[in-house]
C-alpha cells in the first residue's frame, strides 16, 4: 500500500454481532465487497483486533477511510473505528435495510435465508457502486 490516498484501499469494518442475524448480514456484506465485488478498492479488518489495541490494525484504520457496517443502532463498529483514531466516511446500519423489506425472514445468526442474502447483496452493491470514486477498480 502506498502513501497516496488515491491508491489506498477503503477499510470496510463490520460489527461482530455474534449471535444475531444482523451481525451475520454485516459480515457477509463486507466479504461480498472485499472478496467479490471490489477487492481492488476495499479490504476489511477484524474488529476484535482493533478493540484489543493491535498496533497493525490501529495503524491501518488511522491511515485509511473506513466504512462501518453495524447490525444494530449501538454502532459498535463505527464507534470503535472513531475511538481508534480512524475516519468513518460512511456508517451503515443493517437494521435500516429492513425498512425496505418489511416482513423479511433473513435467517438465523448462523445461516442466512434468501431474504437475508438479498439484503447482503443490496448493502454490498451499494458500497461497491456508490462510495469508492478513487479506487483502482474504477467503482464510482
Amino acid at each position: 500500500m502506498t502513501t497516496n490516498n488515491r491508491e489506498r484501499k477503503i477499510i470496510v469494518m463490520p460489527c461482530s454481532g455474534i449471535g444475531k442475524v444482523h451481525g451475520l448480514i454485516a459480515r457477509e456484506a463486507t466479504y461480498a465487497v472485499t472478496d467479490d465485488l471490489a477487492p481492488a478498492g476495499f479490504e476489511t479488518l477484524c474488529l476484535a483486533l482493533l478493540v484489543s489495541g493491535d498496533e497493525e490494525a490501529l495503524a491501518k484504520v488511522r491511515e485509511a477511510d473506513c466504512i462501518a457496517i453495524d447490525g444494530c443502532p449501538k454502532l459498535c463498529a463505527a464507534k470503535n473505528v472513531e475511538m481508534a483514531g480512524g475516519k468513518v466516511v460512511r456508517s451503515i446500519r443493517v437494521v435500516d435495510s429492513f425498512k425496505n423489506h418489511r416482513g423479511a425472514e433473513p435467517g438465523t445468526a448462523t445461516t442466512l435465508a434468501d431474504d437475508g442474502w438479498t439484503i447482503v447483496r443490496e448493502i454490498a452493491g451499494d458500497i461497491a457502486n456508490g462510495i469508492c470514486g478513487h479506487c483502482e477498480s474504477g467503482v464510482k
